[in-house]
């Protein structure tokens, strides 16, 4: 699967770049989900960064490797401009987070927010009704569910009725995985989920 050669020079053109002054009036913004009923997997971030929060966009900031990993791993057909988001349910994915108020970096979040967030994460779950929930980021994971030795991949829990799935963060900021890496770890989940 290669990327849209066209993706760079459509975000240039089509998709400027936030001011700083932009981004500094994002922080503690939410953005809304990516929802339907009964998607095959709902992706949750941990929360969103100042980038998504100024355009409302998950996952847009340059650098995070969350749709080429998407893409990477077999779940869309070509690489997905963060702006194309709304063309996720009909693939059967969505998009939510643990922690709805935009930060710059996930560890300005506190350990209340993240079980605050599980506890609603758990209430979306159980009125969408998706077959699985991939949670993009082991640490949050591990703080909002009180699983403190959870490991990447299938979890032995469910979620409201939801099989879990834990997945690498797809920041720049995460350098145990490559680019690489990360289209594999996701096309794990695309083998089970899919």
């Amino acid at each position: 699967m290669t990327p849209d050669p066209a993706l760079p020079a459509r975000a240039a053109a089509g998709y400027p770049r936030p001011t700083p002054a932009e981004l500094a009036a994002a922080a503690d913004r939410t953005i809304p989900d990516v929802l339907a009923p009964g998607l095959a997997v709902l992706f949750v971030g941990i929360n969103p960064g100042l980038w998504s929060a100024a355009t409302g966009w998950h996952f847009a900031r340059p650098g995070n490797r969350f749709w080429p990993a998407l893409h990477r791993g077999g779940f869309t057909p070509r690489l997905l401009h963060p702006s194309e988001q709304g063309e996720l349910p009909a693939l059967g994915l969505g998009i939510t987070n643990m922690a709805a108020r935009a930060s710059a970096r996930a560890d300005e979040l506190s350990t209340e927010e993240l079980l605050d967030g599980a506890a609603i994460l758990t209430d979306k779950v159980a009125r969408h009704r998706p077959r699985w929930v991939a949670v993009v980021g082991v640490t949050a994971y591990r703080i909002g569910f009180r699983r403190p030795k959870a490991t990447f991949g299938p979890q032995p829990e469910s979620l409201a009725g939801a099989r879990l799935w834990v997945l690498p963060n797809p920041s720049g900021l995460n350098a145990h995985f490559t680019p690489v890496t990360l289209g594999l770890a996701f096309a794990e989940l695309r083998a089970v989920a899919l």
